[in-house]
């Protein structure tokens, strides 16, 4: 199992019951190993299963690339759900139709997938209600949005976690579930 990043000091964990739950949190943390940057730059991609080099990536890579552990490729998922129904996602960008390069690198339409596919949860103020391999979403303020997983590394907050995130210098495993407004959460695995 990967350990929490050099800057974070060593805590406990929670076992994680379900295996599709452990293989996501597991790879999101293992991802503070390797990607180094943030860098939410658009990049063609390979489709389905295109990434941006594993060394940088943005905070919705983090979730992109965890997902895929569980062999569900969000690239391809948000895609043909926006293809389907372009209208019912943000219009933000000015785009007439769906980018498979770039749409599931957006944190609302990640969200907005997520709540297409019935996986949002209501936003509590508890940390407890915040498990293992729960997608969270925040408004950051001036209209920026940030995207994190939940980890098993137990957090400073009475019955909560660490998340993965990657909010401008790679990812990190850090006790930030209310350093800002929450927006979104979301379970997608049981």
């Amino acid at each position: 199992m990967a350990q929490p990043s050099p800057n974070e000091e060593r805590r406990a964990t929670v076992p994680v019951d379900s295996p599709t739950v452990r293989r996501v949190v597991e790879d999101a943390m293992e991802q503070s190993t390797y990607t180094l940057y943030y860098d939410p730059s658009y990049v063609k991609l390979d489709y389905p299963g295109g990434d941006v080099p594993r060394e940088r990536g943005a905070c919705t890579d983090v979730i992109i690339r965890a997902f895929r552990q569980a062999e569900i490729d969000l690239q391809k998922e948000i895609h043909e759900d926006m293809a389907r129904s372009f209208s019912a996602y943000p219009q933000k960008w000015g785009l007439a139709r769906p980018d498979r390069n770039i749409d599931h690198r957006r944190v609302p339409n990640m969200m907005t997938y997520f709540a297409r596919q019935r996986k949002a949860l209501t936003i509590s103020a508890a940390a407890k209600d915040y498990l293992p391999g729960d997608v969270v979403a925040w408004d950051l303020g001036n209209g920026t949005t940030h995207i994190g997983l939940v980890t098993n590394v137990i957090s400073d907050n009475p019955g909560g976690f660490l998340l993965a995130h990657n909010i401008g210098a790679g990812v990190k495993i850090e006790d930030v579930l209310f350093s800002w407004r929450i927006i979104g959460h979301y379970r997608f695995f049981k």
